[in-house]
C-alpha cells in the first residue's frame, strides 16, 4: 500500500550494563554528507584510523551482518536499525563482549548534531568494568572525532 507508513523499532543501549558511554558533536556539514560517509561501512579504514577492516554482507538495512575490526579486536555485528538521517544502530560480539551502538543525527543550523551511545555487558566487561568504560568512552570519542573531520572535510571540498 503506498501510504502505509513504516514503523521502525528503536534500538537502545542497555542502561544497565556494566559500560555505558557517549559521546556528540556538532558537524559543520549536512546530514546527507554525514549519513553518507557512516553508512558506507567499506569506507571506514579511511577515515577511522581504529577500524583496519570491514565488510560488509548485504546491503544497508536490518538484518544485514558485517565484519570488521577495531583496536585489533575482530567484531560481528548486525544492523538492527536503519531510519535514514536519523538514526543508525547495531549490535556485536567478540571476546566475551556484546554491544550495542547507537547512532542519532540532527539537523542543526548549517550542520548536523550527531549523538552516539554504546553499552558493553558480558563476563569480560563484568570483571573489568572501569578499563571496559574507559576503553569505550576514548573510543566513541575518537569515532565521533573522525566522523567529523572528515564529513567537515568532504563538504569544505564541496564549497570550494
Amino acid at each position: 500500500m503506498p501510504n502505509e507508513k513504516m514503523t521502525v523499532a528503536h534500538i537502545e543501549v542497555n542502561k544497565v550494563a556494566p559500560a555505558v558511554g557517549l559521546a556528540e558533536t556538532f558537524i559543520k556539514a549536512p546530514i546527507e554528507t554525514v549519513w553518507g560517509i557512516l553508512t558506507n561501512f567499506e569506507s571506514w579504514p579511511s577515515w577511522n584510523k581504529s577500524v583496519s577492516k570491514i565488510q560488509l554482507n548485504g546491503p544497508v538495512k536490518v538484518g544485514t551482518s558485517f565484519v570488521w575490526v577495531a583496536g585489533g579486536s575482530k567484531i560481528f555485528s548486525r544492523l538492527e536499525e536503519v531510519d535514514a538521517l536519523k538514526r543508525l544502530a547495531w549490535s556485536g560480539k567478540t571476546l566475551g563482549i556484546r554491544a550495542v551502538h547507537v547512532w542519532k543525527f540532527e539537523k542543526k543550523d548549517e550542520g548536523t548534531h550527531v549523538h552516539t551511545e554504546e553499552s558493553f555487558d558480558g563476563f569480560i566487561v563484568r570483571l573489568f568494568p572501569g578499563l571496559m568504560k574507559k576503553m569505550l568512552a576514548k573510543a566513541l570519542d575518537q569515532g565521533v572525532t573522525a566522523l567529523k573531520t572528515e564529513a567537515e572535510s568532504r563538504h569544505g571540498r564541496s564549497q570550494a
